[in-house]
Order: structure tokens, then sequence, then C-alpha cells
């Protein structure tokens, strides 16, 4: 995608072939700032504090903590070790646990000395994957768009919804829901994107936006409770939004506040759709109450960053001093209140019959 008229990714490979460098998606909106990752505690602590978010990002970040790692110990322990490292940053994102998987059985069996080299075209081809991957949800998604413009009479533009940040910041490059979202405008539709700010990060407001922005994606932001509101009258034609972990039957975690928003959806008889990358099916799972909800830091609840007058990143606390507070990460969306999941592979129901529709082969092996 585009930052300034230039093409740019949110993870590659540094120039010195040793380290690795991101955006630092903690300074959006208001600096651009690439940061260096040297080794395994500094792929880590980026996954960690979320200099890198988005269950595919975090899946490529951590295939590059591994190479980093295997630059730092090659031997079978340090493996180990590493992948016990990355895999506790992050609990809900599947990808997470996908891509260490993939970069430990690219590893077994190798001798020390040709582990690194290993290590690092595995994590590239990860990467690579994860590219062509959302381009195609974004081909399959893009007829959904052109779709809705046709029930309007192509009187755009059409008004979608999406909640959080599940565009190409959350993806090596060009994201999950908001890859459709791309794809249609170039292709000359006309629509108009409703970004929930998405509290209490504010991913919607300040990377959704931000994003949107670069690229030229006409959009407004909303406070996360207008989102109904919208829908009663009628200022929604479609939601959009991703996930981090789908269940073999459907159900959807994704940032916390999603559930509502396809509550509305289904009271005001608007399509919910969900895109995925299908490194984020987890198939070993079928009951979405199942999938484990990350509790993060209950400051980002009581607290808020920002950017002054005078051109300064400050912090403020909006709530009492003497009250508790609770940051649950993701909520759980039942496959009932999804219209469709759109996939790399095509859009199905978002139900056992429709994933395996897409994917036989997991039909073949019982879906293990």
């Amino acid at each position: 995608m585009k930052v300034a008229g230039r093409k740019m990714r949110t993870i590659w490979l540094a120039p010195d072939g040793k380290s690795v460098e991101i955006i630092d998606q903690t300074r959006l909106p208001h600096e651009l700032v690439v940061a260096r990752l040297a080794c395994l505690a500094d792929a880590a602590r980026a996954i960690r504090d979320m200099q890198v978010r988005g269950a595919p990002l975090i899946g490529a970040t951590a295939a590059y903590g591994m190479a980093l790692a295997v630059a730092e110990d090659p031997s079978d322990t340090g493996i180990d070790e590493a992948a016990a490292t990355l895999a506790a940053t992050r609990p809900t994102a599947v990808n997470l646990a996908w891509a260490l998987g993939e970069m430990r059985r690219a590893l077994a069996g190798l001798p020390a000395e040709r582990r690194l080299a290993a290590a690092l075209v595995r994590a590239d081809a990860i990467a690579e994957v994860d590219v062509a991957i959302n381009r195609a949800i974004g081909e399959h998604g893009a007829k959904l768009i052109h779709r809705a413009l046709d029930a309007k009479h192509r009187h755009g533009p059409v008004q979608i919804l999406t909640h959080c940040n599940a565009g190409w910041l959350a993806t090596v490059d060009w994201g999950t829901a908001l890859a459709p979202i791309y794809r249609a405008h170039d292709a000359g539709v006309a629509l108009h994107v409703w970004v929930d700010e998405t509290r209490p990060r504010n991913q919607g407001a300040s990377l959704t936006a931000w994003e949107l922005g670069q690229h030229g994606v006409p959009h407004t932001i909303i406070a996360d409770n207008a989102g109904g509101h919208l829908m009663q009258h009628g200022e929604v034609d479609l939601c959009i939004v991703g996930t981090d972990r789908t269940t073999a039957c459907g159900d959807v975690a994704n940032k916390i506040g999603t559930y509502l928003k396809a509550l509305a959806a289904r009271d005001n008889g608007v399509p919910f759709y969900v895109a995925l990358p299908s490194p984020t099916i987890d198939w070993a799972i079928e009951d979405g109450a199942a999938i484990p909800i990350e509790r993060r830091d209950p400051r980002e609840v009581t607290h808020i960053a920002g950017w002054s007058e005078d051109g300064c990143r400050v912090e403020v606390r909006l709530t009492p001093a003497g009250s508790a507070a609770e940051n649950f990460a993701f909520d759980v969306t039942p496959a009932r209140l999804i219209t469709a999941l759109i996939t790399d592979r095509g859009v199905c129901p978002a139900s056992r019959d429709g994933l395996l529709g897409l994917f036989p082969e997991r039909r073949q092996r019982g879906a293990a």
C-alpha cells in the first residue's frame, strides 16, 4: 500500500541482512517511525507492546523473530526457548502459533550451521504468502462491495463500517477487512468508510484512519457507540471486520466491541462480513467459547495518549484514581450473526460446511 504516495510494507528484512525493520505502530498517526529489531527480545517486545499488531503481522513478526533467535542460538534448546518466548506474547491470535510451527518444521533436522539461512528464507516466504493471501481476500471481497453498489442502483457511495484496524498495518500488505475496500476504491467504486475509534487503544482512530487517508479513501471517524445509530438510519450498507481467530464452525474472535456491531447489524438487516486469511482458522476449536481472550494492562483503559498542540506525545488519566478497570482485548461473535466469511479462497457461509467447502483437505484430515 502507499504512504505519501510511496509503496511500503509493515515489516521487512533490513539492508544489513541481519536485522528486521518495522513500522512502529505505537507512534502512529502522528509520526512515521521505523524501528529496528536486532534480536529475539526485540521481536517479542514489538509483539507484546503492539509496535506490530494484527494476527497476520504478528505471525510474520514471530517468524522473523525466530530467525533472529537462531542467529543468537541455533541449538534445539535455543529454538525451543525462542518459540516459547514468542508464543507467550499474545495468546488470542492463532497466526502466532501457526508461524512458529512453520518455522520449527523448517528448521527441524538441519545442522546448526544451516539453520539461520533456512530461517530467513522461511520467514521471507511466510511474509510473501501473507501478501498473496490478503490480495486474494481483496479480490473476493470487492465483489461484495460491487454487489452493494448494484443494490443501490449504482448510486454511491457504498457506506461501509469497520471496527479496529484490519488494513495493511495489521498484515504485511493489503490487509484483510480493508483489502476489499482498497480493491474496490482502486477500481473506481464510490465508497465511504465509517471508522470506529475502537477503544481502548483507538486502533481505528489512529491506524485505520491514517492508512485510509494515505491511500485516498474517503472516511469518517466515529465513536464506537455510534455504529448502531448509523445502521438504524440507513447510513451503513455493509460491515466488514477482521478476526484474530476463527473456529472450525465459523465463530470469530476480534477486537472488543465487534460482537455489539454484529448484533446491531442483525437487528437492522445490514450484511456483516468477516475477512480472514486461512492461517487464522483454528481447526482444533469448534466453539468460540474455547478461544482464549487476552486481558491487557488496565492502564490502556484508565489512560489515553495523544498529541499536544505543541507537538509532543502526552498521556493523561481519564478515570478516577481509585476506580478499578478491566481490559478485555477481544470478544467472540458467533457464526449465526455473520453473513459470510471472506477468505483467500472465496466467500462462504460462517459454518463448518461453509469452511470445509473452501478447504476440502481439512475434511479429509478430519479437520485436525
